[in-house]
């Protein structure tokens, strides 16, 4: 049976859900995911910017969706609580949700890294730390024993996600340790700005650019450092497409690896994944992975490349930042912690070809 087979007696059970901060594109995802989802039924979306407009009204796509926006201060009781706010809004608000929902998902950064400490590092500190050790980390591809049951779920960055799920395998084969010179380049697509992301992510100054805009420093590396324990130097470009995020990652490790070796190593790690696809140098036009090919999807292709003369290895991954580093993570993670069908709401293949970026 593969991994994403593996259900409990719940499978067949329908649960209330609610999305907080139901406006912007990740609500907007988790809306559409929740809509075809067999399991679950949606109560309620919540905007303080276009309260009581149809869903319809900022997500064009949902307009059949029998439903309005309501002010996110009158939640109503649910099941699951899918929470996409800006970071800062979900700390302060933890105690209000868990009064409305048995389970909490959390798509913003305030509950993925695990101790208050490093919230002092990497962000203004936090809010409510005694919920920390209470989250489970959202990628099922980590760790998904932590997710079962868990009733407050921190989904992963779309930087990280990509990050991790390339170099997982390695670090799992003892390829890439503490030790191991690591650097990560990603390139993303303009909706990880979200609705606001402001005068950088309108299409005039985003149209033709590769813009670095985090050449140190970024939050994610954070995420990447904790959950793989490593020591990365990370560094993030804007680009010019809209989803999408391509992580490439360079590898020095201190013994050589052959092609083969690497092969054993990704697919001993994902060949029991339903949502990660292996995709390193074959034929056709899409050799290696390509944001394009997994867009509106909760897919990750993933591939690598050995440089024979220096011993370089080069790790490829590929997701859409809303879906796989977003919503459809979060959904995933759901389906886990209440041990229904890992693909249920989530089996849309992508389209090709695929219009504008």
């Amino acid at each position: 049976m593969s991994t994403g087979e593996a259900v409990d007696e719940d499978a067949e059970a329908t649960y209330t859900a609610s999305v907080v901060g139901a406006s912007g594109f990740a609500g907007g995802e988790l809306l559409r995911l929740l809509a075809g989802h067999p399991n679950f039924a949606i109560e309620q979306a919540t905007s303080r910017s276009v309260e009581n407009r149809t869903v319809g009204y900022a997500h064009p796509n949902l307009r059949g969706l029998d439903l309005r926006f309501t002010d996110p201060g009158d939640l109503e009781p649910v099941d699951v609580l899918f929470a996409a706010t800006p970071h800062g809004v979900s700390m302060a608000r933890i105690d209000d949700f868990f009064a409305a929902a048995d389970a909490v998902v959390d798509l913003s950064a305030d509950f993925r890294l695990p101790t208050a400490t490093a919230y002092d590092d990497w962000y203004d500190g936090h809010d409510a730390p005694e919920y920390l050790d209470r989250a489970a980390y959202a990628l099922p591809e980590l760790g998904r024993e932590n997710l079962r049951g868990a009733d407050l779920i921190a989904s992963g960055g779309c930087n990280a996600t990509a990050a991790i799920l390339g170099l997982k395998p390695l670090v799992d084969a003892g390829v890439v340790h503490a030790e191991t010179d690591v650097v990560v380049d990603v390139k993303v697509g303009s909706s990880e700005g979200g609705v606001g992301g402001g005068e950088a992510a309108s299409h005039v100054e985003r149209s033709g650019v590769v813009r670095p805009y985090a050449p140190t420093g970024h939050r994610h590396e954070a995420e990447i450092e904790e959950f793989l324990g490593l020591d990365v130097s990370f560094t993030v470009h804007a680009v010019e497409m809209i989803r999408g995020a391509s992580a490439t990652c360079h590898v020095f490790p201190g013994e050589p690896v052959s092609t083969g070796d690497l092969w054993g190593a990704y697919r001993g790690q994902y060949e029991d994944e339903p949502f990660v696809e292996l995709v390193a140098g074959g034929g056709g036009v899409y050799r290696y992975p390509e944001p394009k090919a997994v867009a509106g999807t909760n897919y990750a292709e993933v591939g690598f490349a050995v440089d024979a003369d220096s011993g370089r290895v080069v790790v490829f991954s590929a997701i859409d930042n809303v879906m796989k580093g977003s919503a459809g993570q979060a959904v995933h993670a759901a389906n886990v912690a209440l041990g229904l069908p890992e693909t249920a709401g989530l089996d849309f293949a992508g389209l090709h070809p695929v219009g504008a970026p």
